[in-house]
């Protein structure tokens, strides 16, 4: 099933040609909205941490076609080194998928480096270098026959393009067509899936290489790799279906801001506590607010939401959990 990717990262929309070749990182906080009417899901782009984008340009003397000459930097924006600045990004991006009746996705990584880079250069990735050099091979290929599909569009003012995620563990696709039911998930998720992006169809494909994605807290997952997405990839590229862009990592939930590298020097400012605790009493209420419909048709008392909201985290969390196994029982009844 494919996204809509609203205002999507620059380095998906990169490309190259004989004479140079774009270069460089992006990384994104991410929310996830649904329209309930169609289940139509969207990704949509809250704040950038930073952009760092280059063009490449090779030796134009036979024989050094490959080698980067000269670099120009094109765009440069970054917080991530700013406490403040950093801090700033993350509340104001809190607030706009609150308001907006979003919910936090992610942080998301996406690097361009044209595959020739000797190694991956995504943390938690590690290919067969037999692997790099194909993509590497394939991603100048599409360079000197223009073979870059336009995966760009602008309807109504909007800047957004398809995306797809493919690959045995679709963990970071939430499947649902209410909010509700995806906020349950998604708040329960932590870890990171990264693989490659591939484009085809004038649509961005997220092949998802490996991850160690989580639902519930003692759980363990390591670390893998899928093969089977290795081949497809490379049958894709051999029968130019597929053409290799970037490389991505995809840091899942509210907890993926604990990945920053500033987090320990953030953590504790007092307005980014605030908007993470109001971000948190949003989905608490988009829960209750299930829950309490889908509950028996008994009258509820009218203290129930004021004191779900004075309870402990703990408390909630077991309240809500209560709930949900009284409605699967009573649903189990009901059928038999």
């Amino acid at each position: 099933m494919s996204i809509a990717f609203i205002n999507p990262p620059e380095t998906l929309l990169s490309s190259g040609t004989k004479k140079g070749v774009e270069l460089g990182g992006v990384k994104s906080i991410i929310s996830l909205s649904v329209n309930e009417k169609d289940g139509k899901q969207f990704l949509i782009t809250e704040g950038n941490i930073f952009t760092e984008l280059s063009w490449a340009e090779f030796y134009q003397e036979k024989g050094l076609e490959d080698q980067i000459d000269t670099f120009t930097t094109t765009k440069f924006d970054s917080v991530r080194e700013e406490p403040k600045a950093l801090v700033t990004t993350i509340v104001e991006s809190i607030n706009k998928i609150i308001n907006n009746h979003r919910l936090f996705y992610g942080i998301v990584d996406f690097e361009v480096d044209a595959f020739m880079n000797r190694n991956c250069v995504m943390p938690g990735l590690k290919l067969d270098m037999k692997i790099i050099n194909k993509l590497m091979e394939a991603h100048k290929k599409s360079r000197d026959e223009n073979l870059f599909p336009k995966i760009y569009t602008d309807k109504d003012g909007i800047k957004k393009i398809d995306l797809e995620f493919q690959g045995k563990k679709k963990s970071v696709y939430f499947y649902g067509s209410k909010l509700v039911d995806i906020s349950e998930k998604l708040s329960k998720a932590k870890g990171f899936a990264t693989g490659i992006v591939c484009t085809s169809k004038g649509a961005a494909n997220l092949y998802i290489m490996s991850d160690n994605i989580l639902f519930k807290e003692g759980d363990v997952s390591e670390l893998y790799i899928d093969q089977e997405n290795i081949m497809i990839i490379e049958m894709g590229i051999q029968r130019q279906l597929l053409f290799p862009l970037s490389w991505f990592r995809i840091d899942i939930g509210i907890k993926s801001l604990e990945t920053l590298e500033l987090w320990e020097e953030i953590k504790n400012d007092s307005s980014l506590i605030e908007a993470i605790e109001n971000y948190e009493k949003y989905i608490n209420g988009l829960l209750f607010e299930k829950y309490k419909m889908i509950a028996s048709g008994e009258q509820i008392g009218t203290n129930l939401e004021e004191e779900f909201y004075n309870m402990t985290p703990e408390e909630r969390k077991k309240a809500l959990k209560d709930m949900a196994d009284a409605i699967k029982a009573l649903t189990k009844k009901y059928k038999e």
